[in-house]
């Protein structure tokens, strides 16, 4: 068995969004830090949103007003640090006298009670209202404010049921999940932290100024021990299990497990903005352009057992997205049309809410030192966020902390993304100049991935064949090497799943031949 002998300052389990975005902030202060996760970094939940950067315009019914400021101000500012994989969208929502809305918030309690005669429904001046307030509570500087559509004869209307003629258009913002993941992860390394993807907490040992943390390596079966002043439990679903076992931390606070199911289709329309659906259920789902020639429709809220058990899309949960979306789309979609599915567990905190739906995407960090050195558990956030959890986290350990440096994150750009929000279509075209090989989907999948860090992936590369070997899909053997020496991957998925979604265009045999490629190499 290794052991470590130096007492680090934070040990983080965990490495979705919360515990890299995390391990990034402590690193940046000067601290040290080690992150353990069990399986490949941003491999659970924080790959498998619905990718976006928003407010939560429905958690304006709840009266959830500090939530929605907070991630509606977090949007730009994260906006700015990674224009290559976050950019700004326009979302389409439909409207028709007859919509029902939530039943059990309080805002339909009110509606209730002064306007009984409505019987669930939103009169168009109330929906307007709050989309006033989603344009001000979070004081937009980039982002478009909320415009009235009248939907026949437009790009926007074409793909929908005739019935619906008048919408709503709004901001909100794309990301690609897992890479964000990745870049801060990336980022926490180069300012000091040591990263361990497939290392899995075993167990610890509590004393008065510091834990003992053994881990072992999911890939050589090697144990190591590690000493930290504080433990962070940043495990997302596993969050809870972790409290009542590797950790055995006294705390009444608990996760709420529920799991998210998308459907990718074939392209629907030919525009590049997003629908907000409202449902007969009282839930919205939304129908979101997807790497160029494919649509995203979810998401579901449907209770989740065990965080041990891998979440999939079932098919009563695909034909209830089928259904919702048919509801809205001029021609009906069938499960021929869906290209792949992915389900996540999100782990939420438990303020029990009567449903999945109702419960708080707020985040709970409980602090525990009682009994001995401290530990952090994070329960329940939202991707939008991550980097204020990361700031209150600190916040939070800040007595205990040997230095004590300020929040800083803001502003700063993750790796790629030093450049304007606006200027993503000149780099692209100067990315094609010095590469001339490059077509222009490759060129964008590229700056999309990587920003300004494409040049370093590309090298001294003069044609296609200075890359080497060609998977499909314009992925090739340096871009794969970059992603196993820079950015933690280890196998096929990782690469195709993950830092990239070029699953959707490879087949299964190319898939199997890149596995084994990377099999050979690591």
């Amino acid at each position: 068995m290794a052991s470590t002998d130096d007492i680090i300052d934070l040990f983080i389990i965990g490495g979705g969004i919360n515990g890299c975005g995390v391990a990034r902030d402590a690193a940046g202060r000067g601290l040290s830090v080690t992150l353990a996760e069990m399986h490949d970094i941003g491999g659970a939940t924080s790959s498998a949103s619905t990718k976006l950067f928003h407010g939560g315009l429905r958690y304006l019914e709840y009266f959830d007003i500090r939530l929605v400021r907070e991630a509606l101000i977090e949007r730009e500012v994260l906006l700015r640090a990674m224009p290559h994989i976050s950019w700004p969208m326009r979302f389409v929502l439909p409207y028709h006298k007859d919509m029902r809305f939530e039943g059990d918030t309080p805002t339909s309690k009110l509606l209730s009670f002064a306007m009984p005669w409505m019987k669930g429904r939103r009169p168009a001046w109330l929906i307007r209202l709050g989309l006033f307030l989603y344009d001000t509570l979070g004081g937009r500087q980039i982002l478009p404010g909320t415009e009235t559509l009248a939907l026949p004869g437009t790009a926007e209307g074409q793909p929908l049921d005739p019935k619906f003629t008048r919408a709503y258009e709004y901001s909100d913002c794309w990301v690609e999940d897992a890479r964000l993941v990745v870049l801060n992860a990336r980022d926490a390394q180069a300012r000091g932290a040591s990263i361990l993807p497939r290392t899995k907490v075993v167990a610890t040992a509590r004393h008065a100024d510091h834990w003992i943390i053994r881990t072992e390596d999911s890939r050589t079966g090697q144990t190591t021990l590690h000493k930290a002043r504080i433990v962070v439990n940043a495990a997302g679903p596993w969050v809870g299990k972790l409290i009542d076992g590797a950790l055995d931390v006294n705390t009444a606070e608990k996760v709420r497990l529920v799991r998210g199911s998308h459907i990718v289709t074939r392209k629907l329309f030919d525009h590049d903005k997003a629908y907000f659906f409202q449902g007969t259920d009282e839930r919205i789902i939304f129908a979101i352009p997807y790497e160029t020639d494919f649509t995203l429709i979810g998401t579901t809220d449907a209770p989740h057992e065990d965080a041990d058990i891998r979440p999939v899309c079932s098919d009563a949960e695909m034909d209830y997205l089928i259904d919702f979306a048919n509801q809205y789309f001029r021609n009906d979609i069938t499960r021929d049309d869906v290209v792949w599915t992915y389900s996540g567990v999100r782990p939420l905190y438990d303020d029990g809410a009567r449903s999945a739906t109702a419960t708080t995407r707020e985040y709970v960090l409980k602090l525990n030192d009682a009994d001995g050195a401290p530990a952090l558990n994070i329960l329940g956030g939202k991707i939008t966020t991550y980097r204020r959890l990361a700031e209150a986290v600190m916040a939070k350990l800040d007595p205990h902390l040997p230095v004590h440096e300020p929040d800083w994150t803001a502003g700063v750009p993750l790796p790629g993304g030093d450049f304007a929000v606006d200027g993503v279509s000149g780099i692209i075209d100067k990315l094609q100049a010095d590469f001339p090989f490059l077509t222009p989907f490759w060129a964008n999948r590229l700056l999309r991935a990587y920003g300004t860090e494409s040049w370093d992936v590309l090298g001294d590369a003069c044609c296609e064949d200075d890359l080497g070997t060609a998977f499909g899909a314009t992925l090739t053997e340096r871009e794969v090497r970059w992603l196993i020496d820079k950015e933690f991957a280890m196998r096929a998925e990782d690469v195709v799943w993950r830092r990239s979604k070029l699953g959707l265009r490879m087949q299964k045999g190319e898939i199997e031949v890149l596995d084994n490629w990377i099999t050979r190499n690591l």
